[in-house]
């Protein structure tokens, strides 16, 4: 290990009067939005200074600097004293720090990337780890680059078991440009945390997750100093700080006690402010630059302009499943771009990412039965536009992830999702495994687009489209195999549906996507038997869904429309196709859907006994023909 070098004096104090300045700043800034959690900011005050002006190498003249270290707040709430810090380093006016929390400023409660110093949304405890991991993990082995990585902790967020399942992730993959800083300040919001100041709990608990674990007075800025070389100077994992610290410190007659939490001073405000004040032995100019990257160890990437390597090649009528089809397509955009990159909950050889992993092994991140940590972990890989990033599951299996999902939309992220095993059509491992909710879950989302594609070549194309869009995607794959309907050709555009059986005398629109246009399809085709003649329509994307298609369609039809879809009625297709024609007069829609819990069986069985089968199409339309 390299041989630490205790900072002179004049740099000790110089640190010990920053703490004391962000302190102060963080009191003025919620005192002028009268909200906002000072105490909490006081608590970790000279780990923000150490950090910001003794160890993280960055650049003020480009905050998201690729070759610059890394820095997330995972306790979000103490918002305050990081922009303190940022603007006491110089990259904007400290008196913009009055207008936190203002309509209009970027300066919100918790951070958001509408700042350019932020990464990434945090303030929904329990997620900052995991988008950490994701970087260091990038930084080590994509990137080969010497930046590192630091992830603030509150010890009351530390409850959240997501916390867990990341440290365990750096522990496994020893993250050893990883630094996660943990703020033992003892108080939650309501009451004291449940390990209060057991420093020796949090350190067997960090070391026996393979971390180098080092506790240290939070308040000491010399110890600091120190914890930090080692954390830079430990080769072999990752490094966890475990600050003692105090909530309010130093503030007088608040310090240490319960009930200030999210609050600011009020009338204490101006005598803290004083004491503060006094505390200080240089209150001129911050003589400290923060240190900046030695070199551009980051190498320049692209993730812009992705494709199949190669098109489609199926044969009409041939039959495979369009989870298959979606590993398949992924090692192709892999073959395209470096950058393409796929992450798995243990689920690979059934989601077929695999495929890629097989092609290029060191592009694929094996994240194991943690769903929370597998989202957080893409979200971070894909920060500064690092990677373009998969990532798959059993769709129903991103329930327990959607807050790390909904977090990554308030952090712009770019995350692409697959979540294959949806609906009843899965069969025989019955309803825990079927997703039923997650079309639902995924429209839900701010700015995210939902590709649901029925056949091979749709599905090639939509990883493509998918490696391409900003925000959040979602792809959904299905078990069953289907058959090629489209030629290798066919062109797709979001937003736009395909027709894909039609007849100048159709009389009602179907719209299926996967399965249900399959059992759309073959209701059709009994029904014209008899003289009905239906449309049936492919959506390609539940969002945006095609509102012009389906209105010109569904008017060509005489306003008769049928949706069967394998998801809940609530929030999937069908009522998508309600919301598109809500606004529309002369309009009927039936609705085939799962509408009650299922069960375990063959999976035409089921497909049959949840009326989303053929012969329930068939009968909707008899019914909505005579209405």
């Amino acid at each position: 290990m390299p041989t630490y070098h205790k900072p002179e004096a004049k740099t000790i104090q110089e640190l010990k009067d920053i703490a004391h300045k962000l302190r102060i700043d963080s009191i003025n800034a919620t005192q002028a939005s009268k909200s906002g959690h000072p105490t909490s900011c006081a608590s970790i005050a000279e780990i923000m200074s150490v950090l910001f002006f003794n160890t993280m190498r960055y650049k003020l003249s480009a905050p998201r600097d690729p070759s610059s270290d890394r820095f997330i707040l995972s306790k979000g709430h103490a918002a305050p004293i990081l922009y303190a810090a940022w603007a006491e380093a110089g990259l904007f006016p400290v008196e913009d720090l009055m207008n936190l929390r203002k309509i209009d400023s970027d300066l919100e409660g918790h951070p958001t990337p509408r700042l350019n110093f932020i990464d990434v949304g945090t303030g929904s405890l329990g997620q900052g780890v995991a988008v950490a991991c994701g970087m260091a993990y990038v930084g080590k082995n994509l990137d080969k680059a010497d930046y590192r990585t630091y992830v603030l902790v509150g010890d009351g967020e530390s409850a959240e078991g997501s916390i867990w399942e990341s440290l365990h992730f750096a522990g496994y993959y020893k993250l050893n440009n990883l630094c996660v800083i943990f703020d033992v300040n003892r108080l939650g919001q309501s009451e004291a945390t449940s390990l209060q100041h057991q420093m020796e709990v949090y350190r067997k608990r960090l070391d026996a997750f393979g971390f180098n674990a080092i506790v240290v007075d939070g308040h000491d800025v010399e110890e600091l100093c120190k914890a930090f070389f080692e954390a830079a100077s430990t080769t072999d994992r990752p490094t966890a700080i475990i600050a003692k610290t105090y909530k309010g410190k130093h503030f007088p007659n608040i310090e240490d006690l319960e009930n200030w939490h999210g609050k600011p001073l009020g009338d204490a405000a101006a005598d803290v402010v004083a004491h503060l004040q006094k505390q200080i032995r240089n209150p001129g100019p911050i003589a400290l630059a923060p240190p900046s990257p030695q070199k551009e160890s980051a190498p320049k990437v692209s993730i812009k302009g992705v494709e199949l390597a190669t098109p489609p090649a199926y044969q009409k009528g041939e039959q495979v499943a369009t989870r298959l089809a979606y590993g398949t397509a992924l090692a192709k955009i892999a073959m395209n771009n470096d950058r393409v990159i796929a992450l798995d909950g243990d689920t690979k050889n059934s989601t077929y990412s695999d495929k890629l992993r097989k092609a290029f092994p060191e592009r694929f991140i094996e994240c194991f039965i943690a769903e929370q940590n597998l989202v957080g972990v893409a979200i971070g890989a894909a920060c500064r536009d690092r990677t373009v990033a998969f990532v798959s599951t059993f769709a129903t299996f991103f329930t327990r992830a959607f807050d790390q999902i909904r977090m990554g939309a308030i952090s712009q992220t770019n995350v692409n999702f697959v979540g294959s095993h949806c609906g009843v059509s899965i069969g025989e491992d019955g309803p825990s495994q079927m997703g039923l909710e997650d079309i639902a879950m995924f429209r839900a989302i701010p700015g995210s687009t939902v590709f649901y594609p029925a056949d091979a070549v749709s599905t090639e194309r939509a990883v493509e489209m998918a490696a391409n869009t900003p925000g959040v995607c979602f792809i959904r794959t299905s078990r069953p195999n289907t058959a090629v309907i489209y030629e290798n050709n066919e062109k797709f555009e979001i937003g736009k549906c395909k027709v894909v059986k039609q007849n100048a005398n159709d009389s009602v629109l179907l719209i299926g996507a996967g399965i249900t246009l399959y059992e759309a399809l073959k209701a059709a085709e009994e029904l014209e038997k008899s003289g009905i003649h239906c449309r049936v329509i492919d959506p390609f994307t539940v969002k945006p869904l095609d509102q012009e298609g389906i209105i010109k369609h569904g008017a060509q039809c005489g306003g008769r429309v049928v949706v069967v879809e394998d998801h809940y009625k609530q929030g999937g297709l069908g009522e998508a196709v309600l919301s598109a024609l809500a606004e529309q007069r002369n309009f009927v829609v039936k609705h085939l859907g799962v509408d009650k819990l299922p069960r375990s069986g063959p999976p035409t069985v089921l497909v049959d006994m949840f009326g989303i089968s053929a012969r329930s199409v068939a009968a909707a339309v008899q019914e909505i023909i005579k209405l």
